[in-house]
């Protein structure tokens, strides 16, 4: 059956509430009015009308248990307002189990038991992000006190730096921005702003950061040292296609990339199922990388 003109004529709040019966049939095979009034805060009314709305547009989905009063997922079962995706649901887990968001947020009711390993947390101050928001937004520079990690510069320094964006390398946030000092763009950790003092003219345009502009295709393949089958089931585990798949990054990533994936240790580590993907592409890849990081 064709819903999408039916879909199109759904106000948004009802939308929803036909995706979330779609998503506890799909993931939990049941769901009941008290599910509907609890999650949207509606009433018992309404929540009968949106189960006889979603059985009119997904006709054969629902089939009503009599004993525990309750709409089960039909054996024809097919989502229609939410396709069923992996990453979704263990994003939603994961938000649930780093406490980031409520049980009742992420649409579960019968939820596993679940654990996202700890990591330290790192110090962000509001008004320092907020300061940083303000120039980025404006297309103006600051002016910080950064404690650098570099050995030529062991005590924090007052420096000027232009940002124009955030970045996320999976651990932690940095800001790209141009440095003052070095005259180039770089990544300036924000755990390591202490203290913002003033703001100027924007020093040099974001569009002349090459490296967060342009992107480079890293491909990946499974580790040669491994067997066949090690092989085979990482091309499977990493959505690989003729024992391939290339990966768009931009080149400001590059460093982050190879940590991440222990690709940078890869040839020189014993133990192959340590470094189940190698690059392919390596000498290119290199070369991107040095030009990243001039």
């Amino acid at each position: 059956m064709d819903i999408s003109g039916s879909k199109r004529e759904i106000r948004w709040g009802i939308e929803q509430r036909l995706e979330f019966i779609d998503f506890r049939l799909f993931w939990e095979g049941e769901i009941n009015r008290s599910a509907l009034t609890r999650q949207f805060g509606i009433s018992i009314q309404q929540a009968s009308n949106d189960l006889k709305r979603y059985e009119e547009l997904a006709p054969g989905n629902l089939a009503y248990d009599k004993t525990q009063k309750r709409y089960m997922s039909s054996s024809v079962f097919r989502p229609q307002f939410l396709p069923p995706d992996a990453d979704q649901y263990l994003n939603r887990l994961r938000g649930v189990a780093d406490h980031a968001i409520s049980q009742e947020d992420a649409w579960f009711s019968q939820m596993p038991s679940a654990e996202s390993m700890p990591l330290p947390h790192r110090r962000v101050e509001a008004n320092l992000l907020r300061a940083t928001l303000y120039a980025i937004r404006r297309c103006r520079s600051i002016r910080v006190l950064y404690q650098s990690m570099n050995s030529s510069r062991p005590e924090s320094l007052w420096r000027w730096i232009t940002p124009h964006a955030f970045a996320n390398d999976g651990l932690r946030w940095h800001v790209r921005a141009f440095c003052h000092i070095d005259r180039k763009f770089k990544d300036f950790l924000l755990p390591r702003f202490l203290e913002v003092d003033g703001d100027g003219p924007q020093e040099v345009s974001a569009d002349l950061d090459r490296a967060w502009r342009e992107f480079f295709d890293v491909v990946l393949i499974p580790n040669p040292a491994l067997s066949p089958n090690q092989r085979n089931i990482v091309s499977q585990d990493y959505c690989m296609k003729n024992g391939r798949i290339s990966i768009s990054i931009r080149c400001s990533f590059l460093y982050y990339f190879q940590k991440r994936l222990r690709l940078d240790v890869a040839r020189a580590l014993d133990d192959p199922k340590e470094t189940p993907v190698v690059v392919e592409n390596q000498e290119a890849f290199g070369l991107a990388l040095r030009e990243a990081n001039k």
